[in-house]
């Protein structure tokens, strides 16, 4: 009995160390003594010499290396600091583990082949043409470069793309200080314009009050020339139709204007001033005169 439980426990090691499974998405390496003998594309349940064979499984998938920012110079002497990330795959898992063991090792390698790359052809153009114009094109360039360079390696780069790309720090805080400056500048030179303008609004309105005031005091005087004359014809045909009456509305004006002060008159009994005041007798003996006229001895 207890040889067969330690002949199905030998089997089962056995087994275990014999079967192997890969999934979709993977692809496996097969060691024999430390060097490649197979290699396994699909996926599926295989068998291996066990003890003597080993099974490496690497990724069949597209995998990411993502750079750290590097500091690059252009053409015109301008500092850049770019960030990168490449697609990638393992083409040959045979030459990958030869050439770069695991992904830790391409990764790397990828990384630097990829910098030095973007280094030569960034140094070959002008700052404003990496920023705007060729940026694309750059990044074809430096593909095609960093995948021929990566081949030997049984890698195969898809594309690399630029995530960001910034100025160093000290540049940074030059060209917003630069920024700032300039907004200050548009600002102050809108301002002015803005501050001329209302001068000019000011100085029309004005111009325009000025001249209707002065249209509105012709009119004015226009109208008031008007009603002194129509007042005057007016007057003058009240008088023409009843003088005593209207020398007696005259007087009483002016008995009104002259006794409403302090001042202090002397007159003679007699005197035209006090027609009015007296009886009617009295007033037949004055001589008619226009109010305010001198009386002549």
């Amino acid at each position: 009995m207890v040889r067969i439980l330690i002949a199905v426990v030998v089997l089962l090691v056995l087994a275990s160390q014999s079967a192997y499974i890969t999934n979709p998405g993977q692809q496996a390496l097969v060691l024999e003594l430390g060097n490649p003998v197979r290699i396994v594309r699909e996926p599926g349940l295989y068998f291996k010499y066990p003890f003597i064979q080993e099974v490496l499984v690497f990724d069949k998938r597209v995998l990411v290396a993502d750079s750290r920012p590097s500091e690059y110079m252009t053409l015109d002497k301008k500092r850049l600091m770019v960030d990168t990330v490449a697609r990638w795959k393992i083409e040959d898992p045979q030459i990958f583990f030869q050439a770069v063991r695991n992904t830790s090792g391409a990764v790397y390698r990828l990384n630097d082949i990829i910098s030095a790359r973007l280094r030569q052809d960034i140094a070959s153009h002008n700052f404003i043409d990496f920023i705007r114009e060729r940026r694309e094109g750059i990044m074809e360039q430096v593909t095609l470069g960093a995948r021929k360079a990566v081949k030997p390696f049984g890698i195969e780069v898809i594309d690399v793309r630029i995530k960001r790309v910034d100025l160093p720090e000290e540049v940074q805080k030059s060209v917003f200080a630069r920024m700032i400056a300039e907004r200050e500048r548009i600002a102050k030179r809108y301002r002015a314009e803005g501050d001329e303008k209302g001068r000019e609004i000011k100085a029309a309105a004005n111009k325009e009050k000025e001249i209707i005031l002065a249209e509105a005091y012709r009119q004015s005087e226009v109208l008031r020339g008007d009603g002194d004359a129509e007042a005057t014809a007016i007057y003058a045909a009240a008088y023409n139709e009843n003088e005593e009456f209207f020398s007696f509305l005259r007087h009483l004006e002016v008995y009104r204007k002259v006794f409403a002060t302090d001042t202090t008159i002397l007159l003679r009994p007699d005197s035209y001033f006090l027609r009015f005041l007296e009886s009617p007798e009295a007033k037949s003996r004055h001589p008619r005169t226009v109010p305010g006229q001198q009386e002549r001895k």
